[in-house]
């Protein structure tokens, strides 16, 4: 895996063996990168379900200021770790172990603001997660906390990965705005709706 274009252009990442995080492939990053490049550079990421970090750190290489990533497994945390140690990007990051179905989406440090809230945000959660994008399921309500004031900004954008075919219902918060669909899967880029609110109270966390 490496990072496609930008000012770490050809750098090597590691990845996790296996099913783990199912790392994005080179072909289908480049394709995306190039049909969202601009809602990217110069904003605030989020990368969540990060896994070892390919996507954010394509955004950061492509001109995000800053990126945010949320995950959980012990060995993808450690190999994300590795990886911003290698790009030498530290500053520009956050790595913010978290369960997503918990995480609170705010954030606290010195520099926070550096970091939220967030303009675009990646999603990409494991497969066998999708058919939980209905209400009152756990991932549902947690892309309904995402859509604070305090952890996304006005008019953010949300892309998100799932199985070709897949069936979900987002909250009324985001609406796909287009999709493209690749190798077995549908990318959805999607739209935070002006005028609506979320009202679900999470769990207070510290990165």
């Amino acid at each position: 895996m490496r990072i496609i274009a930008g000012k770490y252009r050809r750098r090597k990442l590691q990845t996790n063996p296996g099913l783990t995080t199912r790392p994005i492939t080179d072909r289908v990053k480049e394709a995306l990168f190039e049909n969202i490049h601009q809602r990217v550079d110069g904003k605030r990421v989020a990368d969540i379900f990060a896994g070892t970090g390919t996507i954010g750190l394509e955004a950061l290489s492509r001109g995000a200021t800053s990126v945010t990533f949320i995950e959980k497994d012990r060995k993808a945390l450690q190999l994300l770790k590795e990886n911003v140690a290698t790009l030498d990007c530290k500053e520009d990051v956050l790595v913010w172990p978290a369960d997503v179905l918990r995480c609170s989406y705010r954030p606290k440090g010195d520099r926070i603001a550096d970091f939220v809230p967030w303009e675009v945000v990646f999603f990409d959660p494991p497969y066998q997660m999708v058919r939980d994008i209905i209400p009152g399921k756990p991932l549902w309500t947690s892309l309904k906390r995402l859509a604070k004031e305090e952890s996304t900004a006005e008019n953010a954008t949300l892309i998100l990965r799932v199985p070709k075919r897949a069936e979900f219902e987002l909250p009324e918060e985001w609406a796909v705005n287009w999709s493209m669909t690749m190798s077995g899967m549908t990318i959805h880029i999607c739209e935070k709706m002006s005028g609506t609110a979320a009202e679900t109270e999470p769990p207070s966390e510290t990165p």
